[in-house]
């Protein structure tokens, strides 16, 4: 399945837009899995490495990283750059699953 064919679900999909040598990124790894948990199949996390897939993040300007973009039937509906915790990312994405 590609990239794009991912953020077309009607559920949302939390892209990670990060990269190996990012600090703050690995930090998110451990909040990103227990994030998981909590939300189940309500929503989909994936991963994309900005070096390994440069046309993606230049498609959605990502500047920096860990930018993470939220999608919902292909449109990106919230974004936000930098470390964000797993109350704030649970929040927006309960708030868009409805």
């Amino acid at each position: 399945m590609t990239f794009n064919e991912m953020i077309q679900s009607n559920k949302p999909v939390l892209v990670d837009f990060s990269a190996e040598w990012c600090g703050p990124c690995k930090m998110m790894a451990p909040i990103l899995k227990e994030l998981k948990k909590d939300i189940g199949d309500t929503a989909t996390i994936i991963k994309v490495d900005v070096d390994k897939n440069p046309q993606a993040a230049s498609a959605y300007q990502v500047q920096s990283v860990p930018t993470f973009i939220l999608f919902k039937n292909g449109q990106p509906i919230w974004r936000q750059t930098g470390v964000v915790q797993k109350s704030g990312l649970l929040g927006v994405i309960k708030k868009f699953s409805i």
